[in-house]
């Protein structure tokens, strides 16, 4: 049986939510990954408001859509970050408040507890999102770092996060980490550093997202074979590198979709993440969640992003094998 394809709503948020579920179900998808915070599900009107949990699912039944997800990147990355005032353009209003930093913070953390209420209620038993890093900043080791501040990074990521996963456990909702740059885990080391951290506790998971491990030469395939008991989500995305000696791997402070970047997110199947590979270990490990498309690209269109995207999903997404190919032989 093929996994489900979503869409992840977070770069659509422009669109109303019927607008866009008319485009998906036109398209062929199964279903959405809705961000939080907006138009798409908000967790404060869904807790508060009556009739409005009632209004979403509505529209999707209309579109024959299932929600398997609710992505809090957004929110979640305002709870370890030193806060600055590029937050201030993704958080709501309710969240920056005045921007006192340690407010935000507070605030971030109790919207994430809210979130885990609110897909509960809805009936969604997975989150996806960002943690941010209090440590971040500090990744090219000069002026020469003190890993022990460090080390304290990861501790106080756990002292702001284990009371946040208290609540999902409570809610029988799992958090799902996207393992990316600015985040708490990047790479190997660091999601194994922050597993241990939180004390390898189980409403603590990945959302694997291979786009982000290309840029740093990362193995995708072999991420997901370290850490296969905690893949709870997938994202498809892709990500190419165009580097020619001439561009940094740091992207040299330039936007997404500039030319002298040294990468740039691309549609799935036009970069460099080998899915196959993907695949056949989400076979090996018995991964049957959805395959949740999140869609960037800024050199192509988006709709015509999307239709790519699906058709590319559905022609890779292949079955394990129920037998043996050497199995006939006997018969002979």
């Amino acid at each position: 049986m093929a996994r489900p394809v979503t869409l992840f709503t977070g770069q659509w948020g422009d669109l109303a939510l019927e607008e866009l579920a008319a485009k998906v179900s036109k398209w062929g998808f199964d279903g959405l990954e809705l961000a939080s915070s907006g138009l798409h599900f908000d967790e404060t009107r869904i807790l508060h408001e009556p009739g409005y949990l009632e209004s979403l699912k509505k529209i999707l039944d209309s579109y024959h859509l299932k929600v398997y997800a609710i992505g809090a990147h957004l929110i979640g990355q305002a709870t370890c970050d030193p806060i600055d005032p590029r937050h201030q353009g993704v958080l709501p209003k309710a969240v920056w408040g005045d921007g006192d930093p340690e407010g935000v913070r507070k605030r971030a953390i109790e919207r994430m507890k809210d979130i885990a209420r609110a897909a509960a209620k809805f009936g969604v038993q997975r989150v996806t999102g960002f943690t941010g890093s209090s440590i971040w900043h500090m990744l090219y080791s000069f002026p020469p770092n003190d890993f022990a501040e460090i080390e304290r990074g990861y501790a106080y990521f756990a002292e702001i996060w284990n009371p946040i996963i208290d609540v999902f456990d409570q809610e029988g909702v799992k958090f799902c980490l996207e393992v990316h740059p600015t985040e708490i885990a990047y790479d190997f080391v660091t999601t194994r550093k922050t597993l241990n951290a939180i004390g390898n506790r189980p409403g603590f998971g990945l959302n694997f997202d291979p786009s982000h491990l290309i840029p740093q030469f990362l193995d995708p395939a072999a991420f997901l074979e370290e850490f296969s008991d905690r893949i709870y989500h997938v994202h498809v995305k892709d990500s190419r590198r165009n580097l020619n000696g001439r561009r940094s791997i740091l992207a040299s402070h330039l936007n997404f979709g500039e030319g002298e970047r040294g990468w740039d997110f691309v549609s799935p199947g036009h970069g460099n993440v080998d899915f196959e590979a993907i695949i056949r270990v989400l076979n090996r490990i018995g991964y049957q969640g959805p395959l949740s498309i999140e869609w960037e690209d800024s050199g192509m269109d988006r709709e015509y992003g999307a239709q790519d995207a699906i058709a590319f999903v559905r022609r890779n997404d292949f079955a394990h094998s129920s037998v043996a190919f050497d199995a006939a032989f006997s018969q002979q």
